[in-house]
């Protein structure tokens, strides 16, 4: 045992709320007072006993030491793991096999003394434990697994929730593998994979173990705030990732006919074709939540070398009601945003590239202007949320947009939303609505605001029907949040480097921020993201620019004259505010000139 431990320390010592407490005054965390409360919430407590860690967090104090800081249990872990000279591990699923859990040790056994592996390798295994004294299991387990055993001090209500999941999860794993007498030797045959659905002898979709690990696997994704799931089919592994905050993590690796029935259960509950495998498919799921709260999961296959891929989007439906300022509008812009949106006729594009926000804008925006006396339709494809506000149309093989925007102009609609314009006759559609008294909504991929002129003149629109019809353009972006719990000051950015973020518009600041990374934000320095925004109102002097053909920069520079806040310089209000660094904007933005 580390020498920093109490002389009165043994194997078998179980860490108890007197000695805790001690503990706590002798390194100044706790005072005589602090200490008296807890021992009298503790005895309020009826039976049966929780760790005492526990105890001291439910009381919500704060530590005696400067910064005075919450007591929370993790806190007070990391603590006691200084004071046993022990590692702190902060248990994230992402980054535990959990197959390997279980090949340590039993569900059993890690109940009974609250102990979980985090980690094994042929040379060692690593133990999570929040009993750095009570160590009477190690004897045993070395025993049964002769490695070099390793501690780690973690929150015990994690070890346990891991506990419950983990053990579970593998045993369905392990059991779903064992009931597949499918021939391994197919996976390794491209051309015969995308048969394999066809194989009789497969796991079956609802075999409850299956079942099981997809409920799971949901869950966890919502959890995590995940915006997609990828199950990724490889030569010998299923690979499961995750996407938060606009990054992809490895979450696990299943066996390859494990990935196949899971597939196959998602794609049933999707109303998809099962055993169809040689061809794309979209489909669509509606669950909820722990909290109950109601979630719609878009469904993408992709035939591939080893298998069929399946990509499952999150959305949460209390999107759509978010305000604008939720979305992260600056008050001028958001105000701008509800004159334009509240026209009666003329188009109104939201541009940026794929996962920028835009089917958030756009919703949100349509959900707050649909009412009863109101008609608003869309025509998208895919319908990316059910809507009961809106009249939904999905486009088909034989129903384009440009159809579909035709048949809805024989529908009385107030407001038109077009999924994406991407072609002229989808354009002209447009623009024939936006004449016609009809105000229409769409989408564009362009860099900004001012690209999105030119390209619909590069699809062939005539530039005099453009100016007759556009009276806005939104372009935007989701900027990763510095994660509040670590991110830290830095030095001031030179005036070069500042002037290429704000153009002489902001003042240099005194200090930013730059990410650090903790637990709390998977080291990655970032949680969360904010959109930002750059509004091209269209003015008489920019439609003038229009007809007569002006280039891209003489675009651009009418539309800061004429109020638009550049991508840049809105990444660099929100840098000067601390809510995100440089390099995050440096990024995501273009180049002023």
């Amino acid at each position: 045992m580390p020498s920093s431990l109490p002389a009165t320390a043994t194997a078998s010592a179980t860490l108890d709320l007197p000695h805790l407490l001690r503990w706590l005054q002798d390194d100044g965390v706790l005072d005589a007072a602090q200490a008296a409360t807890i021992r009298t919430h503790a005895g309020l407590l009826p039976a049966p006993p929780i760790h005492p860690l526990c105890h001291v967090a439910d009381c919500r104090l704060c530590s005696a030491l400067a910064p005075h800081a919450l007591l929370t249990l993790d806190a007070l872990c990391a603590w006691l793991a200084q004071r046993a000279a022990l590692p702190y591990l902060r248990i994230d699923p992402l980054h535990i096999d959990f197959s390997q859990v279980a090949d340590v040790m039993t569900a059993g056994y890690a109940a009974r003394f609250n102990i979980l592996p985090v980690d094994s390798t042929p040379e060692r295994i690593v133990i999570a434990t929040a009993q750095p004294y009570a160590l009477a299991w190690q004897a045993e387990l070395g025993t049964v697994a002769p490695r070099k055993l390793s501690l780690v001090i973690a929150n015990p209500l994690h070890i346990a929730d891991a506990i419950a999941q983990f053990f579970s999860l593998a045993s369905a794993v392990k059991v779903a593998r064992q009931a597949s007498t499918q021939d391994l030797a197919l996976r390794h045959n491209m051309e015969q994979l995308v048969e394999l659905g066809r194989n009789k002898a497969s796991l079956d979709a609802n075999d409850q173990h299956v079942v099981r690990i997809v409920d799971w696997l949901w869950q966890y994704a919502f959890e995590q705030r995940a915006s997609d799931i990828h199950l990724e089919p490889k030569r010998d592994a299923g690979l499961v990732r995750l996407r938060i905050d606009g990054m992809l993590h490895q979450a696990y690796q299943v066996p390859p006919v494990v990935l196949l029935a899971m597939t196959a259960r998602i794609k049933l509950l999707g109303r998809m074709d099962v055993v169809e495998k040689r061809r794309p498919q979209d489909g669509r799921i509606k669950t909820r939540n722990a909290q109950g709260q109601e979630i719609e999961l878009r469904l993408s296959t992709l035939p591939t070398a080893f298998g069929e891929k399946l990509v499952m989007r999150i959305f949460d439906p209390e999107i759509a009601i978010k305000s604008l300022a939720d979305l992260g509008f600056p008050p001028a812009d958001a105000q701008r945003w509800q004159q334009l949106t509240a026209r009666t006729h003329g188009i109104v594009l939201v541009t940026g590239p794929t996962g920028s926000g835009k089917t958030t804008t756009l919703y949100s925006t349509l959900k707050a202007l649909a009412s009863s006396a109101v008609n608003v339709c869309t025509v998208e494809d895919p319908i990316e949320m059910v809507e009961p506000a809106f009249n939904q149309m999905q486009v088909q093989a034989e129903l384009s947009f440009a159809d579909g925007v035709r048949a809805l102009m024989r529908q009385d609609p107030d407001i038109i939303m077009v999924g994406e314009i991407r072609d002229l006759a989808t354009a002209e559609m447009a623009i024939q609505a936006a004449l016609t008294g009809h105000l229409v909504l769409s989408t564009l991929h362009t860099n900004d605001a001012p690209s999105a002129v030119m390209r619909l003149l590069e699809l062939g629109l005539p530039a005099y029907l453009l100016e007759a019809s556009l009276i806005g353009v939104l372009a935007q972006r989701l900027l990763r949040c510095l994660c509040a719990d670590c991110k830290q000051p830095d030095a001031a950015p030179g005036a070069a480097q500042w002037h290429s973020l704000a153009d002489g518009q902001l003042p240099l600041p005194a200090s930013v921020y730059r990410p650090v990374g903790c637990a709390a934000c998977r080291h990655s320095g970032y949680r969360g993201r904010a959109g930002i925004y750059e509004l091209l109102g269209v003015t008489e002097a920019f439609g003038q620019l229009i007809k007569s053909g002006a280039d891209l920069h003489a675009l651009r520079r009418q539309s800061i004259l004429d109020g638009m806040t550049p991508l840049r310089i809105a990444g660099a209000h929100r840098i000067r505010d601390g809510s995100t660094s440089i390099e995050e904007v440096l990024k995501l933005t273009a180049a002023l000139h």
